[in-house]
């Protein structure tokens, strides 16, 4: 009985510390609740929703009109930056697919604007639905897709924006439907904005064929320079199009300008628009039996000197989205093509259910087919609006992306293949398209180039593990290859190269022990201690690469999976990932590093962080070997001029090495220290640091203020060099010549 007891007594401590654990997970679970929804947003959101939704949060849990709430501002920088990581894209990806694991190298920061600064400046334009937020992913779509664009370049900081945005409202409405009215934050997109080379704001640019600047912020101003795009379409003509004429009488009304202006934009492409006056054209009126002002509009094979040939419609409507309907209907249609002879046109996949399930089709959808049948297409995903419809028919019909599915995906093909996983709901996805769209015009019988749908193969995606949206992956025969980079066009092609010639060697515990422990006196390697798990590792894998391949030839890159070799990382005292050590040259122990501590894991840092263990191979001057070696000398040098406590000197110190290396046996280096030998600096005109001089020698005594260089990048500066050279020795040449000559 007592056995009895003490079991039933265990079975409910049991019981009780289960659900104690339970209640503790179930905790665990509901505080980490995730960024979409602390924004109230699904996986789903544009930009501008996220962003809308950021704002309506802002103005409602911001400390300042929650003084009384002790956690006020805890709370808001939660979804401070939930905002910061889902209005990037590639943060976006790095969290669906390793969640705040993905971003523990990404700074936190505390810091976040006033309430006043949400109500009043955060996203000027949101709500208004006539003007496009453009960011990153859209800009380039929206400005070559052939249609006009005027974009305003903007900073919410910029009081003179402010003054500006009641008047690019009015004049987004009354252009709606003509042109495209689009806005760019440049607090948003700073790297966009330094490559347009807006360095003010507001700035206000035309697209369409090129990139305009317009100086008036006045709206008539701005409508008035549109006058010669407005008589350009007037007073052009192509055969096999019609004409939307309005004809102006003494009685009657008019169509305005603005309205044919409308009309021109609208109806841009598919038919002509133009205006008469029948007080100076009578004649042509009365043919046409015109009285009174009115609109026709002349069908392709019609003619103005005969209104009842070719059927010519009149429009009674002074409203130009009333006319324009009218003429819609009277276009011609597309040609209804069959399954036999799919060319051009529109497909009625109710005549033909079997063509489009094999196609995948289940909704209406444009698609381009290129010339190879139904098995070479690829499916529209992008915004159901002319500008992006019009961008990805030009770039899918010139790209070599197609759309795949289970008939056509590669399976154990000999040619490689790069494959995007995608999601048409998902924004960084339709911002990757067409990246790698530019990118397969570069890899054109290189590399196969497809994308698959996940939302219809969801048993494909499941069964290559995909978990993230977009998930990029190579498959070259049995090696799969996922790319971790930034959505861009340059960064897929420096992947794939890196594929070919990997700037970064794979090491097991022998060949670290070989190449690096057993390395040559001279050597210096750079090693990344990684588990493939690990978030932050595959945020820093693709860095990696590029920083290995920006040091070749001076430091060799190599990485050792932990995962894969637990026991020796464990052996090499690896506690953490990822782990950055530097083994440097001429070490007294085969084990002596240096172990990377820095905050920023990208590329560039970890550059300048290893070049500084370069040994120097530039020589330090004083003012005697200063003016002995390169003022009296007979070698070519060049001169890095600095101050130890000049910060942009630092930073230059590692590069002007690798300039040293670059132009070693041609042209000498050399630093002068412009605190301790300031009398040579300033005769040598120098008035910033750092400076650099070249001090060629040409046969006499060289010039103390030498040759300026305006440049702080390696190897920019040793092709100057190697021009200037060349030049020298071409004068040696032909100086020898006209000496033969005398002679």
């Amino acid at each position: 009985m007592e056995s009895l007891v003490s079991r039933g007594d265990y079975i409910r401590y049991f019981k009780r510390s289960l659900l104690l654990v339970l209640v503790c997970v179930i905790v665990l679970v509901c505080t980490a609740q995730d960024y979409y929804s602390l924004l109230g947003v699904t996986k789903e959101a544009s930009s501008r929703e996220i962003r809308q939704a950021f704002k309506k949060l802002a103005l409602k849990l911001h400390p300042d009109k929650n003084q009384n709430d002790p956690n006020a501002h805890e709370n808001f920088l939660k979804i401070n930056r939930a905002y910061e990581v889902l209005k990037d894209e590639d943060l976006r990806k790095k969290y669906d697919k390793y969640g705040e694991k993905g971003l523990e190298d990404q700074q936190q920061g505390g810091r976040y604007e006033s309430w006043h600064f949400y109500r009043y400046d955060f996203g000027i334009y949101d709500d208004d639905p006539e003007i496009i937020t453009l960011d990153r992913g859209e800009f380039d779509a929206a400005v070559n897709s052939g249609e006009l664009w005027f974009v305003n370049f903007y900073s919410p900081r910029c009081s003179h924006c402010h003054d500006l945005a009641p008047t690019w409202r009015e004049f987004a409405k009354e252009m709606d439907g003509v042109i495209r009215i689009g806005a760019v934050n440049c607090g948003d997109n700073r790297m966009l904005c330094r490559i347009k080379g807006i360095n003010s704001y507001p700035s206000l640019y035309v697209f369409k064929t090129g990139m305009l600047p317009l100086t008036s912020h006045k709206l008539m101003q701005i409508v008035s320079l549109l006058g010669n795009f407005v008589n350009a379409i007037e007073t052009s003509f192509a055969s096999g199009v019609g004409w939307l004429i309005t004809f102006c009488a003494e009685r009657g009304d008019c169509l305005s300008y603005q309205t044919r202006f409308k009309l021109a934009g609208m109806l841009e492409g598919l038919v002509n628009v133009g205006w008469m006056d029948c007080g100076t054209q009578g004649e042509l009126c009365d043919n046409l039996d015109i009285s009174s002002s009115t609109t026709a509009y002349f069908p392709p094979g019609a003619t103005i000197n005969n209104k009842e040939k070719g059927g010519v419609l009149f429009l009674n409507s002074l409203d130009a989205r009333e006319i324009y309907q009218e003429v819609m209907k009277h276009l011609p249609d597309f040609e209804i093509i069959s399954a036999a002879s799919l060319e051009v046109g529109k497909f009625d996949c109710l005549s033909s259910p079997t063509i489009c399930s094999k196609l995948y089709v289940y909704q209406p959808c444009l698609a381009v087919f290129k010339g190879k049948g139904t098995g070479d297409y690829e499916i529209h995903h992008g915004k159901k609006i002319l500008y992006d419809i019009v961008a990805f028919a030009k770039e899918s019909v010139n790209s070599h992306v197609i759309t795949l599915g289970p008939q056509n995906f590669p399976d154990k093909e000999k040619e490689p293949w790069l494959v995007d996983f995608f999601a048409p709901w998902c924004p960084p996805c339709r911002a990757l398209l067409p990246e790698l769209r530019k990118a397969s015009k570069h890899l054109y019988g290189q590399l196969k180039f497809g994308t698959l749908d996940c939302t219809v193969h969801e048993g494909l995606c499941n069964m290559h593990n995909i978990r993230a949206y977009p998930t990029t992956v190579v498959f070259n025969q049995s090696d799969v290859h996922e790319y971790e980079g930034h959505h861009s066009a340059e960064q897929i092609l420096e992947f794939i190269e890196d594929l070919r010639n990997p700037s970064a060697v794979s090491l097991t515990p022998e060949t670290f022990v070989e190449l690096v422990q057993r390395r040559k006196r001279e050597e210096i390697w750079m090693v990344d201690f990684y588990a493939p798990w690990c978030g932050p590792c595959q945020a820093l894998m693709p860095e990696w690469k590029k920083m290995a391949r920006m040091l070749n030839g001076l430091i060799s890159v190599g990485s050792v999976d932990c995962q894969k070799y637990y026991s020796f990382c464990h052996q090499e005292s690896v506690r953490g990932y990822p782990e950055i050590r530097l083994f440097p040259q001429k070490s007294n122990s085969a084990h002596q590093y240096f172990s990377y501590n820095g905050w920023h894991r990208d590329s560039y840092s970890l550059r300048a962080w290893a070049l500084g263990y370069l040994p120097q191979v530039s020589v330090d001057l004083t003012p005697q070997s200063f003016t002995e070696k390169v003022l009296n000398g007979k070698d070519h040098w060049v001169i890095d001029f600095y101050a130890p406590w000049c910060g942009p000197c630092q930073n230059f110190a590692p590069e002007f090495e690798i300039l040293a290396r670059m132009v070693k046996g041609k042209v000498k280096a050399g630093k002068v220290d412009c605190q301790a030998y300031a009398q040579t600096c300033q005769t040598a005109d120098i008035r910033a640091y750092p400076t650099v001089k070249f001090y060629p020698y040409q046969g006499t005594k060289v010039n103390i203020l030498g040759e300026y260089i305006d440049s702080r990048d390696a190897k920019g500066i040793a092709d100057l060099l190697n021009e200037k050279l060349e030049a020298i020795q071409n004068k040696g040449k032909r100086k020898k010549s006209r000496n033969k000559d005398e002679l």
